[in-house]
């Protein structure tokens, strides 16, 4: 594995480069190797405060008077520069996170580019107005704005694509962005700086400050924010919602998840297990909608216990920039503790594991996890209950599709969901009793044109498609009289 280290000292705000005012800094620690990959700069409230200023003389400058079309074709510049960028990008992020890199090099490495593309065509020909007859005379225009300064707060497991999903719809509506990246991923986080300055962006339009909780909760507070756009735990959600609500400020929640895979009973097993590591392990099980409770009928229990099983012990666990590679190392040392700690509860409650439940012996550094099945879990356990954010799945048997649903509504999350069977048909209609904002039906993927988002504790708003963009225009009615 490449030795290089990487390191950045400054923050980008307003443009240029600039030391952070309490010369704060951390090491990014490589997840396979436990060495540092590179260091840090982190921002202060002094930066936050500097970034949010920018952001408003941005929104308030030659920013704010681009047409739409001519905001997207800078945009679409923006998108290039950071697509010649992705394949370096995408190794990068599997350092810092242990994303196996066959996932990394789409989703990290040219997915942004695409989304910021998505979003510069769907305003490029739109109205920034309509008019609409009055019913009592007169008419009304009404009119779409920029809702302002975007406070983009992202977490480290996917940390180019859930950072665009503000970026992209904000930048397109017409609003500025300061973007908080998790220490833990800070390195990548300036690649959107670099694109920037080479796509020529007006200063102060996209800011990078790498921060750990206080300066992010000093963001989130700010009275320069015009609204706030968050992905990460459902704890740290609930805490920035308050903090929103207290304010009256718009915010998007896109927070955790604990998924049912419901195979029915004419499902066929070879495509589930040919998808399962993607649906259920995906990125080493650090993915809030990954479907890891898995729902099997009583008549075909064992078949899909089995079928689990094999399948899940056949995935190669190793050094995440091999293509080979289906399960990486978890993010740190911290996070391996806390999954490794979910599974001595799991046994500790009496649960049996038919593969994994410990750290690899083939794997002396890093910080890896041995993908584990837990079988014949009750549904109230804790390990059926609580989002776990590493490769650990649960296998529950069900008598009959009522109880399917209602097993799988048993939750407090609602993000994501799967439906197994050979009837497409039926499986909408399944799909359609499961309380989530998403569900796949013999397959799992977020789809660029249409809208991703939770219900219950697994947040509030929608991101992508569309309905992604509403959320960072401000409406304004202005009403005229008849003549």
């Amino acid at each position: 594995m490449d030795n290089m280290t990487v390191d950045r000292d400054a923050l980008f705000i307003g443009g240029r480069w600039v030391a952070p005012q309490e010369g704060a800094a951390a090491d990014v620690v490589e997840a396979a190797t436990e060495k540092v990959l590179g260091r840090s700069a982190l921002a202060s409230a002094a930066d936050i405060d500097a970034a949010v200023s920018a952001a408003r003389d941005a929104l308030r400058g030659p920013w704010g008077q681009l047409d739409n079309r001519a905001r997207a074709d800078l945009l679409d510049v923006f998108a290039s520069a950071l697509k010649k960028r992705g394949r370096d990008t995408a190794t990068l992020v599997s350092r810092e996170n242990g994303m196996p890199i066959s996932l990394s090099a789409g989703v990290n490495g040219f997915g942004p580019a695409a989304m910021i593309r998505y979003y510069a065509a769907l305003v490029r020909e739109a109205a920034s107005e309509d008019i609409r007859p009055s019913a009592f005379g007169g008419r009304t225009v009404v009119r779409r704005e920029p809702v302002g300064v975007v406070a983009a707060i992202t977490p480290w497991n996917y940390p180019q694509p859930l950072a665009a999903m503000k970026i992209a719809p904000a930048l397109a509506a017409g609003c500025t962005v300061v973007l908080k990246a998790a220490p833990e991923t800070a390195l990548d986080a300036f690649a959107y700086a670099d694109a920037a300055e080479e796509a020529g962006l007006p200063p102060g339009v996209l800011n990078i400050v790498p921060a750990g909780r206080e300066a992010s909760a000093y963001l989130v507070q700010h009275p320069g924010v015009d609204k706030v756009a968050f992905t990460g735990s459902t704890a740290a959600g609930r805490a920035i919602g308050e903090v929103c609500g207290r304010l009256l400020r718009p915010v998007t929640l896109e927070l955790g998840g604990k998924s049912a895979a419901i195979v029915a009973a004419d499902a066929d097993l070879s495509v589930f297990a040919a998808n399962l590591a993607e649906v259920s392990l995906v990125n080493n099980g650090q993915t809030c909608h990954a479907s890891t409770r898995i729902l099997a009928p009583r008549a075909r229990y064992e078949e899909v216990v089995e079928a689990v099983t094999e399948t899940v012990r056949g995935l190669v666990v190793g050094d995440p920039l091999d293509k080979a590679t289906a399960i990486g190392p978890l993010v740190s040392a911290a996070q391996r503790e806390r999954v490794l700690g979910y599974i001595e509860d799991g046994r500790s409650a009496g649960y049996r594991t038919t593969t994994g439940g410990g750290v690899p012996d083939s794997q002396p550094l890093g910080w890896f996890v041995e993908p584990t099945v837990f079988v014949d879990v009750d549904n109230s356990a804790r390990i059926a209950q609580e989002e776990i954010f590493g490769p650990v799945l649960t296998i529950t048997p069900y008598t009959d599709e009522d109880e399917a649903v209602a097993i799988a509504n048993d939750s407090e999350y609602g993000l994501g969901g799967t439906v197994w069977t050979a009837d497409e048909e039926h499986g909408l209609a399944l799909a359609s009793r499961i309380h989530s904002g998403t569900v796949g039906v013999n397959h799992y993927a977020l789809d660029l044109d249409a809208p991703f988002g939770g219900v219950k504790s697994s947040g509030l708003g929608r991101e992508l498609g569309p309905e992604g963009l509403t959320p960072y225009f401000a409406t304004k009615s202005v009403y005229f009289g008849t003549r």
